[in-house]
């Protein structure tokens, strides 16, 4: 991918010879720094993921039995069904795929600067949106400026606040506090720069490793400017579909537009997503009968009876998917003893057991999963009641805590672990009501309700996810949790190749979040969904990301 090998790639590679780095750890680092992932797995001494044999069909129809959402706007989503629709008409600069390894998409190649902080993106100059202009850096640029913009309100400055953005003091005032409202900009005029037509640069102010992962986070689609951010019927994009048909709850349709795609196009026709609401039974009944031909996650109720179904495949892969019970710094959880009870009183590895069927791993409370390179292993928080009762009482509580957690009913699981964890909460003298609420309205509120159980998908690096979540204003920030230790490690973090000093600084993290965090995190789950065996070219990603060019159909 790059015209001269970065000197670190170099560097790595002896790490992997002393045994210091994994041959996994190499592979990522080798594709993120310029080289092309064919050279990069035989470099490693990996072989190259296996791809299908038969030459897919063209035509048919597959349908999708997934939640129909809200999809105008893109930068904002903050739920993976939204994307996995837009995605079939808008593409991403980059893509990671379900070997954890970020390749080019809508880019031909980037270079990183020796010290991480400046990479230069360079663009395909092959790529039309579907009414025929070509894709260029000023669509690029248009797109990352508005992501980072602290108007739109995207997740991804959450991502990329350490690596390229300043926080700044505006004239508002919060009303709660009285204090001055913060926000975020770029941090210098060229921080976003266009070289030529096809060519831009990223220049932050600190060192990042990851910055062609985080192109690919979901919300980074790239539209059409002048369509302004909102995305609807007829949409322009680059994607090899477009979408005719959008009723809110419902169904989705997306139809093989049929022109000259710089990816070779779409297999399939059309591909419908139809909404069969929250009930798992109702989705099974849709694919038993072949109503529908996929269903987008899998329940763990239903799980025995769809093994049953002859013509149905189950797609599983372990991930660092999770949901989390996480809470507001609001009484009484505004004491940390409060907050480390509550993780105290949990039962991960029965939580597991009970909400999951074991299937996965019982989860750590600091967010950084075993699948992530930079996790450490610090021993985790075990169970112990007597302790959680004195931080109780230690914290003025002797007689124990009332209080309610809000929930969603779907998907089955997380209704099934809120449940698990009330009964052992219970125990420490914690009495939590539970609140379930229509998973729209929990979508609307979830930022806002005190006590939430809240999914967090898979992403490929601890410390993305800890960006997202947990960084001092990040639009994601779901519990308005704030550490200035935590900023400042989460970004000396981002900025290490070395996976033994990114390790040493997220074992000081993931203590810190063990201290001081407002979650729960009871388990990381092994995520599956059905399929038609009719459908080819299809393999289950770790953060259940679905692209419909890819399938095709042998009936």
């Amino acid at each position: 991918m790059a015209d001269r090998q970065h000197p670190i790639i170099a560097q790595a590679g002896q790490e992997m010879a002393d045994g210091t780095l994994d041959r996994r750890g190499f592979l990522r680092i080798a594709t993120l720094l310029g080289i092309a992932a064919p050279a990069a797995y035989a470099m490693a001494g990996l072989p190259m993921p296996a791809s299908a044999q038969d030459a897919p069909k063209k035509g048919g129809i597959i349908r999708l039995s997934m939640r129909v959402q809200d999809l105008k706007s893109p930068h904002t989503y903050s739920w993976i069904e939204g994307a996995n629709a837009a995605r079939q008409v808008l593409d991403y600069l980059t893509f990671t795929g379900i070997d954890n390894i970020t390749r080019p998409n809508l880019v031909s190649k980037w270079d990183a600067s020796p010290d991480l902080k400046s990479w230069t993106m360079t663009l395909r100059n092959d790529v039309t949106w579907r009414k025929g202009k070509k894709f260029t850096a000023d669509d690029a640029v248009w797109n990352i400026k508005r992501l980072l913009d602290a108007k739109t309100g995207s997740s991804t400055v959450g991502l990329l606040k350490g690596f390229i953005l300043d926080e700044f003091e505006t004239e508002e005032v919060d009303t709660k506090t009285g204090k001055k409202k913060k926000s975020t900009k770029l941090w210098d005029a060229n921080a976003i720069e266009k070289v030529d037509d096809f060519t831009f640069r990223l220049n932050g102010k600190t060192s990042n490793l990851g910055i062609p992962e985080a192109l690919f986070h979901y919300p980074a689609l790239m539209m059409d400017p002048e369509e302004n951010g909102e995305f609807k019927v007829g949409s322009n994009g680059t994607g090899a579909f477009e979408m005719i048909e959008l009723e809110v709850g419902k169904r989705a349709v997306f139809v093989n537009h049929k022109r000259p795609h710089w990816g070779g196009g779409g297999h399939i026709d059309r591909f419908e997503v139809i909404d069969n609401g929250e009930d798992p039974a109702t989705q099974v009944g849709a694919l038993a009968s072949k109503q529908v031909d996929m269903v987008y996650q899998g329940a763990i109720a239903t799980l025995p009876a769809v093994e049953q179904l002859q013509h149905i495949q189950v797609n599983s892969v372990d991930t660092a998917y999770t949901a989390v019970a996480r809470v507001h710094s609001i009484k009484p959880f505004d004491d940390k003893r409060v907050r480390q009870a509550l993780r105290l009183a949990t039962d991960t590895e029965a939580t597991l057991m009970a909400a999951h069927r074991g299937l996965g791993r019982p989860g750590d409370h600091h967010h950084v999963s075993p699948v992530h390179p930079e996790y450490a292993d610090i021993g985790g928080s075990k169970r112990d009641v007597a302790k959680a009762k004195k931080l109780l009482a230690d914290a003025g509580y002797p007689g124990g805590i009332d209080t309610e957690i809000a929930a969603r009913p779907a998907p089955d699981w997380e209704l099934l672990a809120v449940q698990a964890m009330v009964e052992q909460w219970k125990e420490a003298g914690i009495r939590v009501k539970i609140n379930v609420m229509p998973s729209s309205q929990y979508w609307d509120n979830w930022t806002k309700v005190p006590f939430g159980f809240t999914t967090w998908a898979h992403r490929p690096l601890g410390t993305m996810v800890l960006g997202l979540a947990y960084r001092t204003g990040a639009a994601w920030n779901e519990s308005n949790w704030s550490n200035a230790d935590f900023d400042k490690l989460i970004t000396e973090a981002e900025g290490y190749l070395d996976v033994e000093k990114r390790r040493a600084i997220m074992a000081k993290i993931e203590q810190l979040m063990l201290d001081e965090g407002p979650v729960v995190v009871p388990l990381w789950r092994a995520v599956f969904n059905f399929t038609d065996k009719k459908i080819k070219g299809y393999k289950i990603h770790p953060s259940i990301y679905i692209e419909a060019k890819d399938m095709w159909i042998d009936a």
